[in-house]
């Protein structure tokens, strides 16, 4: 499973200089497997993890899931 997120603006200028090309539509993923070991790691969180859920579930769900597991993330 990918991770995903769109971040707000990548540097224009930075991005011609670096490859020569203006970026468009640029988003960032990470590896769920990277991602929960790094949650993991962090004890503050690792305690409110919770166990995967295998059970056959209608789209509804997983869409209310999906939203309830969404977050923002910020990288400054």
């Amino acid at each position: 499973m990918w991770l995903a997120s769109c971040p707000p603006r990548l540097s224009v200028t930075a991005a011609l200089v670096t490859s020569g090309a203006l970026p468009q539509n640029v988003s960032y993923a990470v590896k769920s497997s990277f991602l929960l070991g790094f949650l993991e790691s962090v004890p503050e969180v690792a305690a409110k993890l919770k166990e995967p859920n295998a059970k056959d579930m209608k789209f509804d769900e997983v869409v209310e899931q999906a939203k309830e597991a969404a977050v923002l993330v910020l990288v400054y």
